[in-house]
């Protein structure tokens, strides 16, 4: 039975190849030659009796799909020392996410990382600070903001741009929408969360926040008005993309404004010492690159 066992940097190289996908890259993070990466997945797919990887971009067989759970969970029990937590089974991950980047950009994605960490059992919670409707107890927490937090240590996932979208049927019947001034005759749609002022200030015009107009505390809420034919609404291009992809939702304008703001990881103290923690984080960074 022990014959059967191989060799742990064996398993930590699989493990690495499989989640970076480069032998350079392997190579350098484990401190060895690329000449070694390749002979140590060799040597794995002798004892085991299967191939892992396909030809080129080293992509998983289905064999090495299935093998590459085991190997993490093997590693992960190996990992757990006495006295720590040792509680059998998934490693569990808390997450607090606003709800607009949870549609918009997080659940399409999510997918891979299941996929790649099915050892990892994670928990989304909505966040919304604007109103202190906070995620108790969260592991890692999206904001959206201006990045001066000093509770948290953090990393910017997303800047993005802003430009006014509205559904086809109410450019049609209030447009066009040639110029910045147009929208003096449009219904724009507010949110705390996006001044127009961001938007007025970037074409030079001297306007006031509109006083009245239907008012969301939800990017994702207003995105959905607009969609309906309420009016005019100020949206972050990334955001907005499902609306935009669909057809519900059309640019009145070619050009984009930064937006002041943008999404950060955060976390506090200690907590990437959790391997699942930096696994997803690394993930989530590279993902959304």
């Amino acid at each position: 039975m022990t014959a059967r066992i191989p060799p742990i940097q064996c398993l930590l190289t699989f493990e690495a190849l499989a989640r970076l996908r480069s032998v350079t890259q392997a190579a350098e993070e484990l401190c060895v030659t690329p000449s070694a990466v390749s002979h140590r997945v060799r040597q794995l797919e002798q004892i085991i009796g299967t191939r892992l990887f396909g030809r080129a971009d080293f992509s998983l067989t289905t064999e090495g799909s299935e093998y590459l759970a085991h190997v993490r969970e093997g590693l992960a029990v190996l990992a757990r020392f006495p006295g720590a937590d040792a509680t059998p089974g998934k490693r569990k991950l808390k997450l607090a996410v606003t709800p607009t980047f949870a549609r918009s950009i997080l659940m399409p994605r999510l997918r891979q990382f299941t996929e790649a960490y099915p050892e990892i059992d994670l928990t989304l919670q909505v966040s919304i600070p604007l109103l202190d409707v906070v995620a108790e107890d969260a592991d890692l927490i999206i904001r959206f903001g201006t990045g001066r937090y000093a509770d948290v240590e953090h990393l910017c996932l997303i800047e993005d741009v802003v430009t006014p979208l509205a559904s086809p049927a109410y450019i049609r019947e209030n447009g066009p929408f040639d110029a910045p001034e147009d929208l003096q005759r449009a219904a724009l749609l507010r949110s705390p969360l996006e001044p127009w002022r961001t938007w007025f200030g970037a074409h030079g015009l001297d306007w006031p926040e509109p006083p009245d107009g239907s008012s969301f505390n939800d990017i994702g809420l207003m995105c959905d008005a607009a969609a309906q034919g309420l009016g005019v609404a100020l949206v972050r291009l990334k955001l907005g993309a499902p609306w935009i992809e669909n057809g519900s939702l059309e640019r009145l304008s070619a050009r984009n404004v930064p937006s002041p703001h943008a999404h950060y990881l955060c976390w506090r103290t200690g907590t990437m010492d959790r391997w699942e923690c930096a696994a997803f984080a690394e993930w989530l960074q590279k993902s959304v690159a």
